[in-house]
């Protein structure tokens, strides 16, 4: 999550607009105090720049990086839910899908948002409700009542594509 400050504040906010000239999506976090009467005079806005498509790398580079970054997140949850999600999807992921799953991991700002649009606990931005959502959520129903207690060994790596 290249150029993203960690913080871990009591609440966080996810606000999504769009710009109709650049058609990206602005981030936004907040740390507020954790009384429902606080006046917000306390509140710290963190910048984020804008997620932007990669252009420049090629389709086994951004499979790489996204199973790395699948992998890598700030919370355990999430590590296991979208690692295992990349170890099955994205070697049949089309570049589109590609591009639409690197914006959902790497444009929110909080883990916590992905993991319950996941799970269908809130309900995701619009522009976030696309094909790769669909095929997201379904892996987390874990229809065939798999264990999933951590995310995947590496060996399926070195294995050969079937």
């Amino acid at each position: 999550m290249q150029g993203k400050k960690k913080i871990f504040p009591l609440e966080t906010f996810w606000e999504g607009t769009v710009s109709p000239s650049l058609s990206m999506t602005s981030c936004r976090r907040c740390y507020r105090g954790d009384s429902p009467t606080d006046s917000q005079k306390d509140m710290i806005e963190i910048p984020l720049p804008p997620w932007q498509e990669r252009t420049d790398e090629s389709i086994e580079t951004k499979r790489a990086r996204l199973l790395y970054e699948s992998r890598k997140r700030g919370m355990l949850e999430n590590c296991i839910l979208l690692s295992l999600f990349a170890k099955e999807h994205l070697q049949h992921m089309t570049e589109k899908q590609l591009n639409l799953y690197d914006r959902l991991i790497n444009e929110p700002s909080n883990d916590w948002d992905i993991y319950y649009w996941a799970t269908e606990a809130k309900p995701a931005p619009e522009i976030f409700e696309n094909e790769v959502m669909t095929l997201l959520r379904d892996f987390a129903k874990n229809k065939n009542k798999e264990q999933r207690l951590r995310a995947p060994d590496l060996e399926y790596l070195f294995e050969k594509p079937h």
